[in-house]
């Protein structure tokens, strides 16, 4: 299992308990509303409001939350906000490259929120490219693990989609990686499939990873928390590698 597989595999499920504390809703809210306002209101003729809605009912946003958020982004109710995507890079302790994407309405509040929550837990903030070169962008599916669905029945559902690897998370479910381009492809033949799946997104990927031990592990998970408690980040991606037996250790503590 590849180190960014067990890295998703932590965060898949830090991600499900922060939902139920209600953490995330607000950002599941403004991706909603920045996908109505990009490709319009309507979920059947704009692929990525669907999967931003998806994700959004899987973590137990309220419908109404939702159905506002669309209207808003939509503009049909004359509200909402002008968000852009800005791209942060930099470094978490022991030098584990963070990548990080904002959505905000300030661009100077957001790049000061990114600073803080990297300096104030032993991390720095990069230059543009500093650590970009290490990630490429994927389309990254996670079908939740159940029954007796194994990693050859997802293989033979995806591959003539576009898919380009599926990688078994273990209790996480599994994990499906392909060209960006390509994700809607991928997420509609495993519904033609019937087979379930729990988010899909475009994310980035890491070539290059670096080995941490429980302590790292820690202090880098303090400086992905610190960026993720910030509303003007959406998303934080790292080059951590996490053993198993790390990773059984961090689980334990979640």
């Amino acid at each position: 299992m590849s180190g960014h597989s067990k890295w998703a595999t932590t965060k898949h499920k830090k991600a499900a308990i922060d939902a139920k504390r209600g953490k995330i809703f607000a950002k599941l809210i403004k991706n909603i509303e920045v996908a109505a306002r990009t490709g319009g209101p309507d979920p059947a003729g704009n692929p990525t409001l669907f999967d931003a809605i998806q994700k959004a009912k899987k973590s137990s946003v309220p419908n109404d939350n939702i159905d506002r958020a669309v209207k808003r982004g939509g503009g049909l109710d004359g509200g909402g906000v002008d968000y852009e995507t800005l791209m942060y890079e930099g470094y978490a302790p022991g030098g584990v490259a963070v990548l990080i994407e904002c959505l905000t309405d300030n661009r100077n509040r957001a790049a000061a929120e990114v600073r803080v929550a990297l300096t104030r837990n032993g991390g720095s903030l990069g230059e543009a490219g500093s650590v970009g070169y290490m990630f490429s962008r994927k389309g990254v599916i996670i079908v939740p693990a159940g029954g007796e669905l194994t990693e050859d029945d997802i293989l033979m559902a995806v591959l003539d989609a576009g898919a380009e690897e599926v990688n078994d998370l273990g209790e996480g479910g599994f994990e499906v990686l392909c060209e960006p381009t390509d994700l809607v492809a991928v997420r509609t033949a495993l519904q033609d499939a019937g087979i379930d799946y729990d988010s899909a997104e475009a994310g980035f990927q890491p070539s290059v990873h670096i080995a941490v031990d429980a302590e790292g592990a820690r202090k880098v998970m303090r400086v992905v928390d610190a960026l993720e408690d910030s509303d003007e980040v959406q998303n934080v991606w790292t080059n951590a590698d996490i053993s198993d037996e790390v990773l059984a250790e961090l689980d334990a503590e979640v």
